[in-house]
């Protein structure tokens, strides 16, 4: 009998009732009184675990599967203890212990392809789900079948390989979206959209059969097939129908951090250097507990970057120099960390220790050396070191021949006057292709830009073996065997007349062009002018008597109104007035009448009149008092004068504004 009147029996009818119903919370308090009576009894701490795993309960579970190690046994309890570690991220442990396992059973291939996928471990993990579905036949078919095509997804995202096609039926929304993420790595974005629409569509017929859903827990779940269309919309470019699709799952606050945490990264990386402030705020969702569980490796390092150029945006210096270090603490051969920490030196001005930083990454890591010294000649140029961004973009050897490369060579040595080192890149670059690819479209469009170079800078001995190239592999090039026969003319005059005789004859060189019609053509610069025709001088030529030339008339000229014939001409009438003999100057003393400068203009009077010294009494200086300046005088003041002309005009008087309100005049 069991303490308080229970018989063991009795209990066990009650676990087996609370299991059945699936309350395994009083079914575990009745495993305990089980196990107090009965400490070391085998089923019983069975059956404790699996009420704690129910429950949520993975580390309670977990410790007494590790306190009766010696009663269980490695192999009567290996499941339990390998999902409590993979339910408590402890994906390593889980691992040793199904590989420890004496037997593998199906439930632990489940667990181990579990396992391998939050590993990354995607060709394995493939392996072990199409084990299983060749080998079992149960109702749980179907969620194998989805999570290897979430496996085929990841490898073609992740690993970028190309996954064969396995004929998964596309029955489900959730077998839709992961075929649909399989060709977003493969990078056939329109059939993927398409693939996202139809999921949509089954999530929505397969949801509303179900009474207890409501509109907001089928777009919960519409969430994650949403974002995905919105990031293939960010990825063609749409990027304003992206961030609204982006800000509609945001606002429906689903319980996946990871899913919040890939939406809000996204946005961020649409704002970029702008609206920094709404960047602020996404940037909290990517720091979510639980975050590192739920993303691959790949995700939470572009999320860290992300971090690390905003603080750089919005000027937090200290910050970005905190995150990138530890980014290139974790990815120390990765260029990106350093690469942002020069934007941030180049942001302040250091251009030189940037540079530094630069060369000491490349030297310690030239796997990814290409990268760097391509920021590097960038920096070299804003510098204005033309000669030093040229010698390290010729230090890359993965990019030297490249066609976009010696170009830009070609561009920066001419503009720094260096022929001869741009004449060598591209005979570098024409040796490392008739060694690749001898007679490529790509070695001989080479081969055309080395000889018209060298011939547009006066270079033609040098561009006759490139000219002799071209010519061999094209005998009926005209244009390529006179520019050979130009070149020939100034080092062996013998050989060019030789190649001269390969040109055509004039006959065959001539074409039929109406020179007329050429010259009116849109664009001409130049349009000869064709006479008109007279129906006269047509008739004379008829009869050969010749054209006939007009005879000009001479214009008479113009003479002097007071032109006299019979007067004979000054002869100094070409030379200026004060250059003549007979110039004596202005003459002096006869002044012009002057005018008064009154306020109201001249004086009706002259001068003498306004003279006092020349009149008998000149009145006082200041009128008495009673008395008038007119009538003393009889001189008007200038103010009260009228106007002298008939036809002056008078100011009219400006009209008083009317008092009240806003009346029409």
């Amino acid at each position: 009998m069991a303490s308080g009147g229970f018989s063991v029996a009795a209990l066990w009818t009650e676990v087996n009732r609370f299991g059945q119903n699936g309350d395994y919370t009083r079914a575990l308090k009745s495993v305990n009184k089980i196990l107090q009576e009965c400490k070391d009894d085998v089923t019983a701490l069975q059956c404790k675990v699996v009420c704690l795993i129910q429950s949520g309960s993975f580390k309670e579970a977990l410790n007494v599967i590790n306190t009766h190690t010696k009663v269980l046994g490695s192999d009567v309890i290996t499941f339990e203890k390998a999902y409590c570690e993979y339910r408590l991220n402890r994906v390593e442990s889980a691992l040793k212990t199904i590989e420890n396992a004496s037997e593998q059973t199906d439930k632990l291939k489940e667990l181990y392809g579990q396992v391998l996928y939050r590993l990354e471990r995607y060709g394995e993990c493939q392996a072990v789900y199409r084990d299983l579905i060749r080998n079992s036949q149960d109702e749980y078919e179907e969620e194998r079948k989805t999570n290897l095509a979430a496996v085929m997804a990841a490898l073609s995202t992740w690993d970028k390989a190309s996954p064969e096609d396995l004929g998964l039926t596309e029955t489900t929304y959730e077998l839709c979206y992961n075929a649909a993420c399989t060709l977003i790595g493969q990078g056939q974005l329109g059939e993927a959209m398409k693939k996202l629409r139809k999921a949509e569509e089954l999530c929505r017929l397969s949801l509303s059969e179900d009474s207890d859903m409501t509109e907001e827990d089928i777009d919960l779940e519409l969430a994650v097939i949403h974002s995905q269309m919105a990031y293939i919309m960010q990825l063609e470019g749409r990027t304003e129908e992206a961030l609204q699709l982006y800000n509609q799952v945001i606002k429906l606050k689903p319980t996946d951090v990871g899913l919040l945490a890939v939406t809000a990264n996204n946005i961020i990386t649409i704002n970029k250097d702008q609206n920094v402030f709404d960047s602020k705020k996404k940037v909290k969702l990517t720091n979510a507990e639980g975050v590192e569980h739920k993303l691959t490796k790949k995700q939470l390092q572009s999320i860290e970057f992300n971090k690390a150029l905003l603080a750089m945006y919005t000027n937090q210096a200290d910050q970005c120099r905190k995150l990138s270090s530890s980014l290139q603490t974790q990815n120390p051969g990765h260029p990106r960390p350093v690469l942002i920490q020069v934007a941030q030196l180049c942001k302040e001005k250091q251009h030189s220790k940037a540079i530094e930083l630069l060369q000491y990454f490349s030297e310690q890591h030239p796997e990814s050396a290409s990268e760097i010294k391509l920021t590097m000649a960038q920096l070299y140029l804003i510098q204005g070191h033309v000669t030093k961004a040229c010698d390290i973009l010729r230090s890359i050897e993965e990019f030297k021949h490249k066609p976009g490369m010696v170009s830009a060579l070609v561009t920066m040595y001419s503009h720094e006057e260096d022929i001869d080192s741009a004449i060598d890149v591209l005979t570098q670059a024409i040796q490392h292709n008739q060694v690749e690819e001898p007679g490529s479209s790509a070695h001989l469009s080479l081969v055309r830009e080395a000889a018209d170079f060298k011939l547009k800078y006066g270079r033609k001995k040098d561009a006759i073996s490139d000219l002799e190239q071209l010519w061999t592999q094209n005998p009926k090039d005209i244009h390529t065997l006179a520019q050979l026969i130009s070149a020939y003319s100034l080092v062996d005059q013998e050989k060019a007349k030789a190649l001269s005789k390969h040109l055509p004859s004039p006959d065959k060189m001539s074409f039929n062009i109406d020179v007329d019609e050429l010259e009116n053509s849109h664009g001409a610069t130049y349009v000869r002018k064709k006479a008109a025709k007279v129906v006269g001088d047509n008739a004379a030529k008829e009869h050969g008597q010749g054209e006939v030339k007009k005879k000009k008339k001479k214009k008479k000229g113009k003479l002097p109104k007071n032109y006299d014939p019979k007067a004979t001409p000054d002869p100094e009438r070409w030379l200026p007035m004060r250059e003549r003999s007979y110039y004596r100057g202005r003459k002096k003393g006869k002044k012009k009448e002057q005018v008064g400068k009154g306020t109201q203009g001249t004086t009706s009077g002259s001068s003498a009149d306004l003279d006092a010294s020349k009149t008998a009494s000149s009145p006082p200086t200041s009128p008495r008092p009673g008395s008038t300046t007119t009538a003393s005088s009889g001189v008007v003041p200038p103010r009260q004068q009228k106007p002298a002309a008939p036809g002056a005009t008078r100011k009219k008087p400006q009209q008083k504004k009317k008092k009240g309100g806003k009346g029409s005049w």
